[in-house]
Protein backbone atom coordinates (compact mmCIF):
# COMPACT_ATOMS: atom_id res chain seq x y z
CA UNK A 1 0.00 0.00 0.00
CA UNK A 2 2.68 2.48 0.71
CA UNK A 3 4.77 1.53 -2.39
CA UNK A 4 1.62 1.79 -4.26
CA UNK A 5 1.35 5.46 -2.73
CA UNK A 6 4.98 6.38 -3.03
CA UNK A 7 4.70 5.21 -6.72
CA UNK A 8 1.45 7.87 -7.20
CA UNK A 9 3.10 10.19 -5.71
CA UNK A 10 6.66 10.46 -7.04
CA UNK A 11 6.08 9.14 -10.19
CA UNK A 12 3.14 11.52 -10.59
CA UNK A 13 3.85 14.74 -9.94
CA UNK A 14 4.76 17.12 -13.25
CA UNK A 15 6.48 19.70 -11.31
CA UNK A 16 8.53 19.32 -8.39
CA UNK A 17 10.08 22.28 -6.11
CA UNK A 18 13.29 20.69 -4.89
CA UNK A 19 14.69 22.51 -1.84
CA UNK A 20 18.23 21.54 -1.34
CA UNK A 21 19.90 22.45 2.63
CA UNK A 22 23.05 24.22 2.81
CA UNK A 23 25.17 21.13 4.71
CA UNK A 24 24.26 19.15 1.16
CA UNK A 25 26.23 21.76 -0.62
CA UNK A 26 29.49 22.00 1.12
CA UNK A 27 31.88 19.61 2.01
CA UNK A 28 33.35 18.86 5.72
CA UNK A 29 35.69 21.52 5.55
CA UNK A 30 32.32 24.22 5.08
CA UNK A 31 33.51 24.78 1.58
CA UNK A 32 31.04 24.80 -1.51
CA UNK A 33 31.39 21.25 -2.96
CA UNK A 34 31.56 22.15 -6.64
CA UNK A 35 31.37 17.93 -7.46
CA UNK A 36 27.88 17.90 -5.38
CA UNK A 37 26.72 20.61 -7.15
CA UNK A 38 27.38 19.12 -10.68
CA UNK A 39 26.10 15.39 -9.16
CA UNK A 40 23.04 17.56 -8.15
CA UNK A 41 22.69 19.18 -11.48
CA UNK A 42 23.10 16.21 -13.52
CA UNK A 43 20.26 14.55 -11.72
CA UNK A 44 18.32 17.64 -12.28
CA UNK A 45 18.87 17.47 -16.13
CA UNK A 46 18.14 13.76 -16.29
CA UNK A 47 14.66 14.31 -14.76
CA UNK A 48 14.02 17.27 -16.96
CA UNK A 49 14.47 14.84 -19.91
CA UNK A 50 11.59 12.72 -18.63
CA UNK A 51 9.73 15.61 -18.82
CA UNK A 52 9.48 17.36 -15.23
CA UNK A 53 9.88 20.78 -14.80
CA UNK A 54 11.85 21.53 -11.45
CA UNK A 55 12.25 24.97 -9.35
CA UNK A 56 14.72 24.74 -7.14
CA UNK A 57 15.19 26.45 -3.80
CA UNK A 58 18.95 26.42 -2.80
CA UNK A 59 20.60 27.71 0.64
CA UNK A 60 23.96 27.87 0.55
CA UNK A 61 24.96 31.22 -0.44
CA UNK A 62 26.54 32.38 2.83
CA UNK A 63 28.31 29.43 2.48
CA UNK A 64 29.82 29.72 -0.44
CA UNK A 65 30.77 33.56 0.83
CA UNK A 66 32.59 32.13 3.92
CA UNK A 67 34.09 29.97 1.23
CA UNK A 68 34.92 32.90 -0.71
CA UNK A 69 36.62 34.99 1.70
CA UNK A 70 38.40 32.22 3.20
CA UNK A 71 36.43 33.18 6.73
CA UNK A 72 37.41 30.71 9.46
CA UNK A 73 33.80 30.68 10.61
CA UNK A 74 30.59 31.48 10.00
CA UNK A 75 29.42 35.50 10.73
CA UNK A 76 27.15 36.33 13.21
CA UNK A 77 26.28 40.04 12.36
CA UNK A 78 23.96 41.18 10.16
CA UNK A 79 25.84 43.23 8.25
CA UNK A 80 28.51 40.45 7.49
CA UNK A 81 26.13 38.32 6.98
CA UNK A 82 24.61 39.73 4.42
CA UNK A 83 27.88 40.59 2.65
CA UNK A 84 28.87 37.05 2.84
CA UNK A 85 25.50 36.43 1.19
CA UNK A 86 26.31 38.86 -1.56
CA UNK A 87 29.48 37.43 -2.20
CA UNK A 88 28.54 33.98 -2.31
CA UNK A 89 25.00 34.30 -4.08
CA UNK A 90 27.30 34.88 -7.29
CA UNK A 91 29.80 31.84 -6.59
CA UNK A 92 26.49 29.76 -6.11
CA UNK A 93 24.88 30.39 -9.29
CA UNK A 94 27.46 30.30 -10.97
CA UNK A 95 28.40 26.78 -9.95
CA UNK A 96 25.07 26.12 -10.80
CA UNK A 97 24.88 27.59 -14.04
CA UNK A 98 28.18 26.30 -15.29
CA UNK A 99 26.93 22.51 -14.62
CA UNK A 100 23.28 22.72 -16.02
CA UNK A 101 24.75 24.44 -19.04
CA UNK A 102 26.34 20.83 -20.27
CA UNK A 103 23.29 19.37 -20.59
CA UNK A 104 21.13 22.54 -22.24
CA UNK A 105 19.48 24.11 -19.65
CA UNK A 106 19.57 28.05 -18.50
CA UNK A 107 19.26 29.09 -15.23
CA UNK A 108 17.40 31.81 -13.65
CA UNK A 109 18.45 33.61 -10.24
CA UNK A 110 15.35 34.89 -8.03
CA UNK A 111 15.91 36.24 -4.79
CA UNK A 112 13.11 37.18 -2.99
CA UNK A 113 11.81 38.44 0.49
CA UNK A 114 8.37 37.99 2.36
CA UNK A 115 7.10 41.34 0.97
CA UNK A 116 7.08 39.55 -2.35
CA UNK A 117 4.65 37.28 -1.15
CA UNK A 118 2.66 39.67 1.22
CA UNK A 119 2.15 42.19 -1.60
CA UNK A 120 -0.47 40.17 -4.00
CA UNK A 121 1.21 41.78 -7.27
CA UNK A 122 4.30 40.95 -6.40
CA UNK A 123 3.34 37.37 -5.41
CA UNK A 124 1.54 37.35 -9.00
CA UNK A 125 4.29 38.70 -10.71
CA UNK A 126 6.64 36.52 -9.09
CA UNK A 127 4.48 33.40 -9.86
CA UNK A 128 3.88 34.52 -13.67
CA UNK A 129 7.95 35.27 -13.98
CA UNK A 130 8.85 31.46 -12.73
CA UNK A 131 6.29 29.89 -15.08
CA UNK A 132 7.15 31.96 -18.02
CA UNK A 133 11.13 30.57 -17.02
CA UNK A 134 9.81 26.99 -17.32
CA UNK A 135 8.22 27.34 -20.25
CA UNK A 136 11.41 28.20 -21.59
CA UNK A 137 12.89 25.33 -20.37
CA UNK A 138 14.98 26.96 -18.10
CA UNK A 139 16.00 25.93 -14.40
CA UNK A 140 14.89 28.81 -12.07
CA UNK A 141 17.04 29.05 -8.32
CA UNK A 142 15.28 30.65 -5.83
CA UNK A 143 16.88 31.98 -2.96
CA UNK A 144 16.29 34.12 0.08
CA UNK A 145 17.42 37.76 -0.83
CA UNK A 146 19.87 38.01 2.56
CA UNK A 147 21.19 40.55 1.13
CA UNK A 148 18.31 42.69 2.18
CA UNK A 149 16.15 40.69 4.44
CA UNK A 150 16.09 41.79 7.96
CA UNK A 151 13.71 39.80 10.95
CA UNK A 152 10.59 41.92 9.41
CA UNK A 153 10.82 40.42 6.20
CA UNK A 154 12.60 37.28 6.68
CA UNK A 155 10.63 33.49 5.20
CA UNK A 156 13.00 32.33 8.95
CA UNK A 157 14.80 29.95 6.83
CA UNK A 158 14.21 28.39 3.30
CA UNK A 159 12.24 24.95 4.07
CA UNK A 160 9.58 27.69 4.68
CA UNK A 161 10.54 29.70 1.32
CA UNK A 162 10.35 25.69 -0.49
CA UNK A 163 7.16 25.61 0.77
CA UNK A 164 5.23 28.83 -0.24
CA UNK A 165 7.24 28.34 -3.56
CA UNK A 166 5.25 25.08 -4.11
CA UNK A 167 1.82 26.92 -3.04
CA UNK A 168 2.42 29.53 -5.49
CA UNK A 169 2.76 27.26 -8.26
CA UNK A 170 0.65 24.70 -6.93
CA UNK A 171 3.02 22.10 -7.53
CA UNK A 172 2.50 18.62 -6.82
CA UNK A 173 5.60 18.00 -4.66
CA UNK A 174 8.10 19.06 -2.61
CA UNK A 175 11.45 17.36 -1.91
CA UNK A 176 13.37 18.50 1.11
CA UNK A 177 17.02 17.46 0.47
CA UNK A 178 19.22 17.69 3.73
CA UNK A 179 21.53 15.45 5.36
CA UNK A 180 18.97 13.71 7.29
CA UNK A 181 17.91 10.55 5.25
CA UNK A 182 14.47 11.55 6.72
CA UNK A 183 12.01 11.90 10.06
CA UNK A 184 13.72 9.43 12.40
CA UNK A 185 11.17 7.91 15.34
CA UNK A 186 14.34 8.43 17.67
CA UNK A 187 17.74 9.63 17.81
CA UNK A 188 19.79 7.92 15.30
CA UNK A 189 22.94 8.51 16.48
CA UNK A 190 22.21 6.54 20.25
CA UNK A 191 20.21 3.92 18.05
CA UNK A 192 22.57 2.36 15.31
CA UNK A 193 20.78 1.27 12.37
CA UNK A 194 18.06 2.81 13.02
CA UNK A 195 15.55 3.44 9.83
CA UNK A 196 13.76 7.03 8.82
CA UNK A 197 9.81 6.57 9.03
CA UNK A 198 8.37 5.65 5.06
CA UNK A 199 5.02 7.71 5.36
CA UNK A 200 3.88 10.22 7.77
CA UNK A 201 0.24 10.77 7.17
CA UNK A 202 -0.30 13.27 10.04
CA UNK A 203 2.39 15.64 11.98
CA UNK A 204 0.52 14.88 15.14
CA UNK A 205 2.28 15.46 18.68
CA UNK A 206 3.59 12.07 18.45
CA UNK A 207 5.11 12.84 15.18
CA UNK A 208 6.88 15.87 16.62
CA UNK A 209 7.77 14.44 19.77
CA UNK A 210 10.91 13.00 17.26
CA UNK A 211 12.04 16.26 16.63
CA UNK A 212 14.90 17.99 18.68
CA UNK A 213 15.66 21.65 17.91
CA UNK A 214 18.84 21.47 16.66
CA UNK A 215 20.11 23.27 13.89
CA UNK A 216 22.31 21.82 11.17
CA UNK A 217 26.40 23.37 11.27
CA UNK A 218 25.72 25.97 8.35
CA UNK A 219 22.36 26.16 7.89
CA UNK A 220 19.46 27.94 9.53
CA UNK A 221 16.90 25.62 9.55
CA UNK A 222 16.51 21.85 11.63
CA UNK A 223 13.93 19.22 11.28
CA UNK A 224 11.09 21.39 13.48
CA UNK A 225 11.64 23.82 9.98
CA UNK A 226 10.74 21.13 7.77
CA UNK A 227 8.13 19.69 9.55
CA UNK A 228 6.29 23.38 9.49
CA UNK A 229 7.47 23.33 5.63
CA UNK A 230 5.97 20.28 5.16
CA UNK A 231 2.17 21.17 6.84
CA UNK A 232 2.51 23.93 4.92
CA UNK A 233 2.11 22.20 1.94
CA UNK A 234 0.30 19.19 2.91
CA UNK A 235 -2.36 21.35 4.40
CA UNK A 236 -2.50 23.11 0.93
CA UNK A 237 -3.35 19.76 -0.79
CA UNK A 238 0.42 18.86 -2.20
CA UNK A 239 3.00 15.98 -1.07
CA UNK A 240 6.01 16.45 0.79
CA UNK A 241 9.15 14.31 0.84
CA UNK A 242 12.55 14.68 3.30
CA UNK A 243 15.35 12.89 1.96
CA UNK A 244 19.12 13.01 2.20
CA UNK A 245 20.62 15.11 -0.42
CA UNK A 246 24.13 13.05 -0.17
CA UNK A 247 22.37 9.85 -1.40
CA UNK A 248 23.69 8.91 -4.34
CA UNK A 249 20.96 9.41 -7.46
CA UNK A 250 18.13 10.48 -4.94
CA UNK A 251 16.15 12.87 -6.75
CA UNK A 252 16.04 10.06 -9.91
CA UNK A 253 15.51 6.92 -7.62
CA UNK A 254 13.21 9.33 -5.50
CA UNK A 255 11.17 10.74 -8.28
CA UNK A 256 11.39 6.84 -9.71
CA UNK A 257 9.44 5.87 -6.28
CA UNK A 258 12.05 4.19 -4.61
CA UNK A 259 11.35 3.74 -0.88
CA UNK A 260 14.11 6.78 0.26
CA UNK A 261 13.65 9.10 3.09
CA UNK A 262 9.90 10.24 4.62
CA UNK A 263 6.91 11.09 2.30
CA UNK A 264 4.35 12.95 3.66
CA UNK A 265 1.04 12.76 0.92
CA UNK A 266 -1.50 15.51 0.84
CA UNK A 267 -3.90 15.90 4.13
CA UNK A 268 -6.19 18.60 2.57
CA UNK A 269 -7.77 19.09 -0.80
CA UNK A 270 -6.36 21.01 -3.32
CA UNK A 271 -6.51 25.11 -2.69
CA UNK A 272 -7.35 27.74 -5.27
CA UNK A 273 -4.38 30.10 -5.68
CA UNK A 274 -6.29 32.79 -4.01
CA UNK A 275 -6.70 30.71 -0.91
CA UNK A 276 -3.25 29.60 -0.98
CA UNK A 277 -2.22 33.06 -0.67
CA UNK A 278 -4.92 33.71 2.13
CA UNK A 279 -4.02 30.86 3.98
CA UNK A 280 -0.05 29.73 4.01
CA UNK A 281 1.45 33.16 2.52
CA UNK A 282 0.20 36.34 3.17
CA UNK A 283 1.42 37.71 6.96
CA UNK A 284 -1.22 37.89 9.29
CA UNK A 285 -1.89 41.58 10.40
CA UNK A 286 -3.83 40.42 14.02
CA UNK A 287 -5.87 37.96 15.12
CA UNK A 288 -10.00 37.24 15.85
CA UNK A 289 -10.30 34.64 18.77
CA UNK A 290 -13.80 33.27 18.56
CA UNK A 291 -16.30 31.32 20.70
CA UNK A 292 -16.67 27.48 20.55
CA UNK A 293 -19.60 27.76 18.59
CA UNK A 294 -17.96 30.06 16.13
CA UNK A 295 -14.95 27.61 15.71
CA UNK A 296 -17.76 24.50 15.36
CA UNK A 297 -19.48 26.72 12.50
CA UNK A 298 -16.33 27.33 10.57
CA UNK A 299 -14.75 24.14 10.96
CA UNK A 300 -17.88 21.73 10.07
CA UNK A 301 -20.40 24.14 9.05
CA UNK A 302 -18.66 26.30 6.46
CA UNK A 303 -20.34 29.33 7.35
CA UNK A 304 -18.87 33.01 7.50
CA UNK A 305 -17.27 34.24 10.77
CA UNK A 306 -20.02 36.71 12.20
CA UNK A 307 -19.41 38.99 14.68
CA UNK A 308 -21.51 37.60 17.18
CA UNK A 309 -18.74 34.63 17.48
CA UNK A 310 -15.72 36.84 18.23
CA UNK A 311 -14.34 37.05 21.47
CA UNK A 312 -11.75 39.37 21.24
CA UNK A 313 -10.02 41.61 18.90
CA UNK A 314 -6.30 41.56 18.70
CA UNK A 315 -3.75 43.87 16.63
CA UNK A 316 -4.20 46.44 14.20
CA UNK A 317 -5.23 46.21 10.74
CA UNK A 318 -7.24 47.50 7.88
CA UNK A 319 -9.64 46.33 5.71
CA UNK A 320 -8.62 43.87 3.64
CA UNK A 321 -5.94 42.63 5.83
CA UNK A 322 -5.26 39.03 6.25
CA UNK A 323 -5.92 37.67 10.12
CA UNK A 324 -5.56 34.25 12.14
CA UNK A 325 -8.88 32.71 13.51
CA UNK A 326 -8.07 31.33 16.46
CA UNK A 327 -9.93 29.68 19.78
CA UNK A 328 -8.13 29.09 22.99
CA UNK A 329 -5.27 30.67 21.81
CA UNK A 330 -4.54 28.16 18.82
CA UNK A 331 -5.02 29.36 14.90
CA UNK A 332 -7.22 27.20 13.16
CA UNK A 333 -8.19 29.55 10.14
CA UNK A 334 -7.22 32.56 8.51
CA UNK A 335 -9.14 34.77 6.34
CA UNK A 336 -9.79 38.32 4.90
CA UNK A 337 -11.30 40.78 7.47
CA UNK A 338 -13.86 43.05 6.06
CA UNK A 339 -13.71 45.64 9.08
CA UNK A 340 -10.72 47.60 10.24
CA UNK A 341 -9.02 46.42 14.06
CA UNK A 342 -11.11 49.56 15.36
CA UNK A 343 -14.45 49.00 14.00
CA UNK A 344 -14.33 45.32 14.92
CA UNK A 345 -13.97 46.28 18.18
CA UNK A 346 -17.25 48.29 18.35
CA UNK A 347 -19.22 45.22 16.87
CA UNK A 348 -18.04 41.98 18.51
CA UNK A 349 -20.39 39.82 20.28
CA UNK A 350 -23.28 41.63 18.63
CA UNK A 351 -25.72 39.84 16.12
CA UNK A 352 -25.45 40.99 12.59
CA UNK A 353 -29.13 42.94 12.78
CA UNK A 354 -27.47 45.57 15.21
CA UNK A 355 -24.39 46.72 12.56
CA UNK A 356 -25.89 49.33 10.93
CA UNK A 357 -26.94 51.08 14.34
CA UNK A 358 -23.44 50.41 16.08
CA UNK A 359 -21.44 51.43 13.03
CA UNK A 360 -23.33 52.89 10.18
CA UNK A 361 -22.58 52.74 6.77
CA UNK A 362 -21.32 49.04 7.44
CA UNK A 363 -21.56 46.77 4.03
CA UNK A 364 -20.80 43.45 5.59
CA UNK A 365 -23.03 41.30 7.83
CA UNK A 366 -19.63 38.76 7.86
CA UNK A 367 -16.73 40.08 9.68
CA UNK A 368 -14.30 37.35 7.74
CA UNK A 369 -16.93 35.73 4.42
CA UNK A 370 -16.69 31.84 3.55
CA UNK A 371 -15.03 32.68 0.35
CA UNK A 372 -12.35 34.82 1.49
CA UNK A 373 -11.73 32.03 4.75
CA UNK A 374 -9.44 28.86 5.09
CA UNK A 375 -9.04 26.35 7.74
CA UNK A 376 -5.47 26.51 8.51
Amino acid sequence: MIDLLRQEVMCGADLVVVKIGTNVLTADDGTLDLQQVAHLSEQIAAVKRQGKRIVLVSSGAIGAGVDRLGLKARPTDLPALQAAAAIGQCRLIEAYDSCLRRFGHATAQILLTAEDFNDRARYLNVRNTILQLLDWDAVPIVNENDTVSVAEIRFGDNDQLAAMVTNLLRAPLLVILSVAEGLYPGDPSETPGLAPIPLVTNIDADILSHVGVSKSKLGTGGMHSKLQAVRTATAAGESACIASGKTPNVLLRLLAGETLGTLFPATGSALTSWKRWIGFTAKPKGTFVVDAGAQRALCGGGRSLLPVGVVEVKGDFQFGDVVTISSSDVEFARGLTNYSADDARRIIGRPSAQLAELLPGSRWEEVIHRDNLVLT
